[in-house]
């Protein structure tokens, strides 16, 4: 109960605040999201988004432990189609996860990025980012299509993600606030994006489930409420369809669930099967292995943090730093 308070009164500065900024401009009103509406029934269900063998094997290799050789195969795809602003995402994606690694640290006997300083590699981050928004808003000059509207969407939302680690509030709400208007342009025409379901399922999870003084700032916002029933559902949804962002939304309702629920127990059963699609992927170890060790499974977490350190992990920082982090969680609760 101590650390539970800790988290909430402690982090509303950065990473909550910094959600809670982000994640109230991806609110979308219930009609624009139903799936069931009369509306919908009456239409074929649109079909699924497709992305190339290509987009697939990167996006896998972003998160089979290997972002430099997902980095390679977006400049090929940016290379090869320099007018698709899906290269340049996936390229923002794994070079986000490389941050990710060399940057989390253990607070609350938990792993994770609790905040960043500017960094001078985050800039090549940031100008993916930037450019996938560019083409895909060429692209809706062209022509006013769902998936469009998504990528300049999930555009908008990698800019959010950083500015909301570094502390810049009025940042991440000017690019919440675009990323919020795509996504509900994109959900209005295609409500089976399941990919949009990231972002709305972390809306819902976190307006439900954050402080009191949060929740008032809410309110003083008008920020709509949040379900996390809701939520976790979403995010259920888009693991289970989301070919682009599924493997992060099970990442994040893991992390969620053991960051703000202490439901360790559901957290490793969000988190385990992340391991076994990934065995190489060092985030997801030590991810696995705290939660291991929160619920008293000393062995096992031995063996999960224990693989660290046999990997060949190709960025040299992400490599030490995972080797560390496992050493530190291990000695923490000995």
């Amino acid at each position: 109960m101590a650390r539970r308070k800790l988290i909430g009164s402690r982090e509303n500065g950065r990473a909550i605040a910094a959600a809670l900024i982000f994640a109230a401009m991806l609110a979308l009103p219930a009609p624009a999201r139903a799936r069931n509406s009369p509306q919908a029934a009456a239409q074929a269900e649109p079909a699924k988004l497709v992305v190339s063998p290509q987009v697939a094997r990167a996006v896998d290799q972003i998160y089979a432990g290997d972002p430099d050789g997902a980095i390679v195969a977006a400049k090929q795809m940016e290379k090869e189609n320099p007018q698709d602003p899906l290269g340049y995402l996936v390229e923002a994606e794994a070079r986000w996860w490389k941050l990710y690694c060399a940057q989390s640290e253990i607070r609350y006997g938990m792993v994770d990025v609790w905040e960043l300083a500017k960094r001078p590699d985050e800039k090549p981050y940031l100008d993916a980012a930037r450019k996938a928004i560019e083409l895909a808003r060429a692209e809706l000059a062209q022509k006013n299509t769902a998936e469009s509207h998504l990528w300049a969407g999930m555009g908008y939302a990698l800019e959010a993600r950083l500015y909301g680690l570094r502390g810049e509030r009025m940042a991440t709400a000017r690019s919440g606030v675009d990323a919020r208007t795509e996504l509900l342009r994109a959900i209005q025409q295609d409500p089976q994006l399941a990919d949009a379901d990231t972002g709305l399922g972390l809306y819902n999870y976190y307006v439900a489930t954050l402080s009191p003084i949060v929740k008032l700032l809410r309110f003083f916002l008008g920020i709509p409420g949040g379900s996390k029933r809701e939520g976790i559902a979403q995010l259920r949804t888009a693991m289970e369809r989301g070919p682009l962002t599924g493997v992060e939304a099970q990442f994040y309702l893991a992390r969620n669930l053991r960051t703000y629920d202490h439901d360790y127990a559901e957290a490793l059963e969000v988190a385990e099967p992340l391991v076994r699609r990934f065995p190489d992927n060092p985030v997801f170890l030590l991810l696995v292995g705290n939660l291991q060790l929160e619920l008293g499974r000393r062995a096992e977490a031995e063996q999960t943090l224990g693989r660290i350190a046999q990997l060949k992990i190709p960025d040299a920082a992400c490599a030490a730093r995972s080797e560390t982090l496992a050493r530190e969680l291990l000695a923490a609760k000995p």
